[in-house]
């Protein structure tokens, strides 16, 4: 395959995709080897992994299975480990690994503000550790490498009862802006994509019954985006040239007010 083959612009890279068995994960693990890069695909649940890596060989991708939690930073370590090992390290991370669990904040459900913090912020955190020393020489010897975070439009508009989710996407936006100073000078480029409401495996995990009431009326008012939608918008910002940045991508279904 010539690097220069327009139908697959992404031919000679390596993508890093966290939260991969489902949902947003797993529909850019395709696109981006449908865009001829090699995916290493990272999430807890293997028969998953293994699914979505029979299928991107079935359609003449490369890709490679890594079974990790991102809250064991060890884990990530490892996987990163064999990222270098196996495709010669990454230089693009789709840093998507999350939870949304909203309930009001005088119920007092730790549990769940615990569970967002770790996978959200501290998870997130994990799989930059492990990998921007790959992006940073993969950008030192081809000239450009992603870090693509997963936040939301939680992060700048107000849900009531998602207030832990919402400011753990609020992190999630800021950190990469600050991030972009820091490893833009070495053609790393960093990028926050923060969708509105998609159509995943996220809603499932919602128990309070005011949210999922919530969730549900909008379902009935709006078509949600799907994961190929935002798919396609990180191969959009991916593809786009070295000298281009996409600080932060808002992608919301059209009758998404806010």
């Amino acid at each position: 395959m010539s690097a220069h083959d327009v139908s697959k612009p992404l031919t000679g890279r390596v993508a890093v995709v966290t939260g991969a068995s489902s949902g947003l994960g797993e529909a850019t693990a395709g696109h981006l080897a449908d865009l001829g890069a090699k995916v290493a695909v990272l999430a807890r649940r293997a028969d998953r992994l293994d699914d979505l890596v029979a299928r991107t060989t079935k359609n003449g991708g490369t890709a490679l299975a890594l079974p990790a939690d991102v809250t064991d930073a060890a884990a990530v370590q490892a996987a990163a480990d064999r990222v270098a090992a196996e495709f010669g390290g990454a230089d693009l991370l789709f840093n998507n690994a999350g939870v949304m669990l909203p309930s009001p904040v005088e119920e007092r459900r730790t549990d769940q503000w615990d569970r967002q913090i770790d996978l959200n912020i501290k998870g997130l955190m994990n799989a930059i550790a492990a990998f921007t020393p790959q992006l940073v020489a993969s950008a030192a010897e081809r000239g450009v490498a992603d870090l693509i975070n997963t936040s939301s439009i939680g992060a700048r508009n107000i849900f009531p009862t998602f207030a832990v989710y919402a400011g753990t996407k609020a992190y999630v936006t800021h950190l990469s802006t600050h991030l972009r100073v820091e490893l833009g000078p070495k053609n790393v480029r960093v990028s926050a994509l923060e969708p509105g409401i998609v159509g995943t495996e996220l809603q499932d995990h919602v128990t309070d019954e005011g949210a999922l009431a919530w969730l549900d009326g909008a379902r009935q008012s709006m078509e949600f985006l799907t994961p190929q939608d935002i798919a396609r918008s990180v191969g959009f910002i991916a593809t786009l040239p070295p000298r281009v940045n996409v600080q932060l991508l808002t992608v919301m279904p059209t009758l998404q007010a806010s």
